[in-house]
């Protein structure tokens, strides 16, 4: 059985609350789960601990066993220092919008004319 530790969603609408579970990966997402491992309020501030509680003993013993953890647990486990962290890479992220582009070239082409 392939396991899988994610987040299942609760809270109401707005107000979204998620615990940190480890369930079979052919589960839905708020689905039966077979053991819930921490939590994660993301209303609160990122430097407040109880953001993100997690037992990290429990993690570790599940991760040694072959459990996959979804691509934000993994990033809060890499902030525990549990897993390493992956080098993250969004080139497009520093490209300008349309708009923006077109407000530089307009900016460039004044410029050139003074």
């Amino acid at each position: 059985m392939a396991t899988k530790i994610r987040l299942a969603r609760g809270g109401t609408k707005k107000r979204p609350h998620y615990s940190i579970v480890l369930s079979d990966s052919r589960m839905p997402r708020d689905g039966r789960f077979l053991e819930k491992l921490g939590t994660y309020d993301p209303m609160l501030a990122k430097d407040d601990e109880k953001r993100v509680v997690m037992n990290l003993d429990r993690v570790k013993e599940l991760l040694a066993l072959g459990a996959q953890p979804t691509d934000r647990v993994a990033r809060f486990l890499g902030s525990a220092g549990v897993l390493p962290k992956k080098a993250r890479s969004n080139p497009k992220a520093a490209v300008p919008g349309k708009a923006m582009a077109e407000r530089a070239a307009k900016k460039a082409a004044k410029a050139a004319a003074e």
